[in-house]
């Protein structure tokens, strides 16, 4: 069967982000682009004010089993549901996320203030997050590709090696020059991992 591919953007928002891997990835792979209302430039939607909200917004989109592929904020979404919903996730590709762990101490850049200057009209419930799932990441056995580029400040690659550490079924590669929009970017550059890591 082919599998279902949820694809969960950054804090952006916009569901587009995901188009150019999705376009790479076989026609006959059944995929769901979701965006997050409120966020970048999405309109708002009463139904999402929080990240528990965001997770229940995610998690209506699974099939089971889906795969979910995750971009920085939406990788905490991920792991979330990771957590919740096991038995609906095959696999997991995170990229350039915190995972929902301490990035301050690992070098990361604060993304905040650029981002409200960029977003001015973005939800105030992401700059407010503190997520921590750091004493839960061993319960998650999905397999696990973690993609990293090694010239991202916002989550620099100690994050996804400390990720791997954490995270039982993980392995992390890294795109040389890799920024933190590289997952868009340079979709031709992953889609070969992508797919080995879904067909292993």
């Amino acid at each position: 069967m082919s599998p279902h591919i949820l694809f969960l953007p950054g804090a952006g928002g916009a569901a587009s982000f995901w188009h150019p891997l999705g376009a790479l990835l076989p026609a006959s792979w059944r995929k769901t682009y979701l965006s997050w209302p409120g966020l970048g430039l999405e309109p708002h939607d009463p139904s999402v004010r929080s990240l528990d909200d965001a997770v229940a917004h995610a998690s209506r989109g699974l099939e089971g089993p889906s795969v979910v592929v995750a971009q920085s904020m939406g990788g905490v979404v991920a792991v979330r549901l990771a957590l919740t919903h096991p038995e609906r996730i095959s696999h997991l590709v995170l990229t350039a996320t915190s995972g929902g762990i301490d990035v301050a101490s690992l070098g990361a850049s604060d993304w905040r203030g650029p981002y409200r200057a960029e977003y001015p009209k973005a939800a105030d419930w992401l700059l407010n997050d503190r997520t921590d799932l750091s004493a839960e990441l061993h319960r998650i056995s999905i397999p696990t590709l973690l993609l990293w580029g090694d010239a991202d400040p916002l989550s620099p690659v100690a994050v996804g090696c400390r990720l791997e550490q954490l995270l039982p079924r993980a392995r992390l590669r890294v795109l040389a020059g890799g920024d933190h929009m590289f997952a868009r970017e340079r979709a031709d550059e992953i889609v070969t991992w992508v797919t080995e890591h879904l067909r292993a």
